[in-house]
């Protein structure tokens, strides 16, 4: 969600961010259904960022994820909003980790595989 003029709290061209600060670890066939579940959890993150700390990338978010309904501003002025932010957004994230969505050859799609995968810049 972006803010391109500002608010009284932030007086600069800012926007909420919500993505993923720690991703799934690699899993192996070896492993325990604890240890897979364990592994596969996904830590996001919820927060105002200045434009001036952003870099445009090619990658884009899915247009079945609804990025603009993720977060609220409300939400993010309480604590206990930040915190139902934090995991509704977690639990977005983990599905799609889980269960990438099918592109239209019957594929799992390349928009959510590449959060599987460190960024390359």
């Amino acid at each position: 969600k972006v803010f391109d003029d500002g608010s009284k709290a932030r007086p600069f061209g800012h926007c909420l961010v919500a993505g993923v600060a720690q991703a799934p670890l690699k899993v192996t066939k070896r492993m325990s259904k604890k240890k897979i579940t364990k592994r596969q959890r996904v830590k996001p993150f919820v927060k105002y960022v200045n434009y001036s700390h952003i870099m445009p990338t090619r990658y884009q978010v899915p247009a079945e994820v609804q990025p603009a309904t993720l977060v609220t501003d409300q939400q993010m002025d309480s604590p206990d909003g930040r915190i139902e932010a934090k995991k509704y957004v977690k639990k977005l994230l983990q599905e799609k980790f889980l269960t990438p969505p099918p592109d239209k050859s019957g594929k799992p799609s390349k928009d959510v595989i590449y959060l599987r995968k460190k960024l390359r810049f």
